[in-house]
């Protein structure tokens, strides 16, 4: 293991553009990208793609420092326009491919981004939206659904002449911002968390996943709009390993795609081990390339699904916000453990008064590190909600954690209304904002409840207007082309009053311990289900 290092990191070592050119220089022929269908693509390949289009953004009026929003699921093509991007020193802005109505209007109004390069399945959603610095849009596939007063251009205006690229303004420094992610809030509206390039480099690299080498082939299958998908990128970007690009988490594709493209690690997230352990026992079970799996959170049955298919476990705690400050070591001794803290950063599990509490006892985590940049940059275009997280010089995570004498870590709880679904993170404001609009409703809370697999299922309780009724299969169709499918509550609780504390806010911890009562509509039972839409 390389020893910590709290100084800034050079330009090569950690940005971007510099690295794409390192590796196609250092390792040319060596397969950097591959997927199940059998396409590779070079480090060279690679170069010579993202020179190509990052000269076909310039073309369109992209220069360092600008915003660019990509709007794409995960492919080759969405890998080469983000590192185009990142290749002018323009910022790169991914939105998650399930954003409508009143998210998507959010996310874009704050980005600011004049253009966006998309998938030409979704397009059709802007146009009912409000999005006023939105001009251009470069489709991937059929862009006729986007609305009249934007520019739709195809993504062959993408295939740029390499030797009309325009020098950059300036040399791209490892503080400068490399990408903007947007994560769901807790409390409000959803959050772009600034990111430099100093802040991947600590995160992605051998300080945040050191079990990650350049001899492994890397499986992304999670959204590249999310840290889950971007780690694998950049990781083996930096580590010069190779990454296989998958479209998404299957469980019926998982061994089949893992041998496609020789993949040695994966990350699993969620209830993902849990499906892959429920999958028939085969003899040929340990008949793979996977080696290595990091495991997020730790899985109580880890050990029986790290024996059946014969790979090593690490868990990690990380979140958009950080850097990797927990991890464990290989195969973990310690069950439900998040980790033990890492060299460069400083930790405190803190009462609300920030003051530190007992070891044993359930704390807000908060962190600082040694390195400069090796964190957040706080949220863009929102400084009140930069100045709360920061406070006191201390990114505060809003996760509730606890640590033994041993200073394992273990997580207990989110600390707002965060909900978490099949690996993504839900809002319960902004599903709350949306099930307001429905004219029959008067008041509603949006709070977890388990679900039989692991993580949570979002129950609605709500109370109709006086004198109206409020039909559950009527609610869902409403709230269908106004929520991201994995928002869609599954329970829908109707009470003519929600429970309150004595200053009348409404009492959410009632309802999240009362849960599935007698009184609540099921959908998956009435035979309604909402599946990943296009």
């Amino acid at each position: 293991m390389t020893a910590f290092n709290s100084r800034l990191p050079s330009r090569e070592e950690s940005v971007l553009r510099y690295l794409v050119d390192r590796r196609a220089e250092e390792r040319p022929d060596q397969v950097y990208i591959k997927t199940p269908d059998g396409a590779e693509i070079t480090f060279r390949d690679m170069r010579d793609q993202v020179i190509s289009t990052a000269a076909g953004l310039a073309a369109l009026g992209v220069k360092q420092g600008d915003p660019v929003v990509v709007w794409m699921p995960n492919s080759p093509d969405m890998a080469r326009v983000w590192y185009a991007i990142n290749y002018l020193g323009a910022i790169y802005i991914p939105i998650n491919i399930a954003y409508r109505g009143g998210l998507l209007e959010h996310v874009l109004n704050n980005a600011q981004a004049r253009i966006i390069v998309a998938d030409g399945r979704y397009v059709d959603r802007l146009g009912l939206v409000s999005t006023p610095s939105v001009e251009t849009v470069v489709t991937f596939g059929d862009g006729s659904g986007a609305p009249q007063h934007l520019k739709v251009l195809p993504s062959s205006v993408l295939d740029g002449d390499a030797d009309t690229l325009p020098a950059l303004e300036r040399p791209i420094e490892p503080s400068d911002v490399q990408m903007i992610i947007y994560t769901s809030g807790t409390t409000g509206p959803s959050k772009g968390v600034i990111s430099t390039y100093g802040h991947q480099f600590h995160m992605c690299g051998s300080d945040g996943f050191p079990m990650i080498t350049g001899e492994d082939r890397v499986l992304c299958n999670l959204p590249m709009f999310h840290i889950g998908g971007t780690v694998p990128m950049l990781s083996t970007l930096l580590h010069g390993g190779s990454v296989a690009i998958v479209e998404g988490f299957s469980t019926n594709n998982f061994w089949a795609e893992i041998d496609a493209t020789q993949c040695t690690l994966a990350i699993l997230l969620g209830v993902m081990s849990s499906f892959i352990m429920k999958q028939p026992p085969a003899p040929d079970d340990r008949d793979h390339c996977l080696k290595k799996v990091i495991n997020i959170p730790l899985a109580d049955d880890w050990k029986a699904v790290s024996e059946r298919f014969g790979f090593a476990v690490w868990t990690v705690y990380n979140m958009t916000e950080l850097c990797v400050p927990l991890s464990s070591e290989r195969n973990p001794a310690v069950p439900g453990t998040c980790g033990r803290p890492r060299r460069g950063v400083e930790l405190r599990l803190v009462d609300d008064q920030d003051g530190e509490v007992p070891v044993g006892e359930v704390g807000e985590l908060i962190i600082r590190t040694e390195a400069p940049w090796a964190l957040n940059s706080g949220y863009f275009r929102n400084p009140e909600a930069t100045v709360e997280a920061w406070r006191n010089g201390w990114f505060h995570t809003g996760d509730f954690l606890r640590r033994d004498e041993h200073d394992n870590y273990f997580f207990v709880d989110r600390k707002k209304d965060a909900i978490r679904r099949r690996g993504e993170n839900i809002s319960s404001f902004e599903v709350e904002a949306e099930v307001l609009a429905h004219p029959l409703v008067r008041e509603c809370a949006v709070v977890p409840v388990p679900s039989r697999f692991s993580e949570d299922e979002v129950l609605a309780v709500v109370s109709p207007v006086p004198g109206a009724v409020i039909d559950p299969v009527e609610f869902i169709d409403f709230l269908r082309p106004r929520l991201p499918y994995f928002m869609i509550p599954r329970y829908v609780r109707i009470l003519s009053d929600l429970p309150r504390t004595p200053t009348q806010k409404v009492q959410k911890s009632v309802l999240r311990d009362e849960g599935v009562t007698a009184d609540t509509w099921d959908r998956e039972a009435a035979g309604i289900f909402i599946k990943r839409d296009s």
